[in-house]
């Protein structure tokens, strides 16, 4: 396989795997978390209509998960793909998992493999999206369906 078509299958399987998890914001009570106000905007852009909380907004992890156990049905962790990131995510499950019915981590771990690296904080992931739809001659909107320019990218 070459490079354009290792990056076109990667392209392929992100705008896939994005959609499914754009329609999981459509669902009451989903909530996604991430790290911070970067990683909010990007999402926007990318169209993620749903709630999406912050873990990094000065408040202890414990409280921020206990206000998550209180109020969504599902949450979807998608912390960065870093060491840091990691280690937020594995917090996140030992806090919530006996108390959110709904506790997804397969996104983040899907989004890592079809990323390869590429993209290692969750702001990058329009970027990389733009990016990689223009070098193989696509469209943005493919991810998007023009909500990036839909919708102011803060909160």
């Amino acid at each position: 396989m070459t490079n354009e078509q290792g990056t076109a299958s990667a392209f392929e399987e992100f705008v896939e795997l994005w959609a499914r998890l754009r329609s999981e914001s459509e669902r009451p009570r989903t909530v996604v978390v991430v790290e911070g106000e970067r990683d909010r905007r990007s999402l926007r852009r990318l169209g993620w209509a749903g709630e999406i909380a912050l873990v990094h907004r000065g408040a202890r992890l414990g409280g921020i998960a206990q206000g998550l156990a209180d109020g969504p049905r599902k949450v979807i962790v998608l912390t960065d793909w870093d060491s840091e990131g990691g280690q937020l995510a594995r917090r996140l499950k030992e806090f919530l998992e006996s108390d959110v019915p709904e506790l997804d981590l397969e996104y983040r771990r899907r989004l890592a493999r079809v990323l390869r690296g590429e993209v290692v904080h969750v702001e990058g992931l329009y970027g990389w999206a733009r990016r990689t739809a223009e070098k193989l001659g696509r469209s943005i909107d493919e991810v998007t369906d023009g909500a990036e320019l839909a919708r102011p990218p803060t909160e």
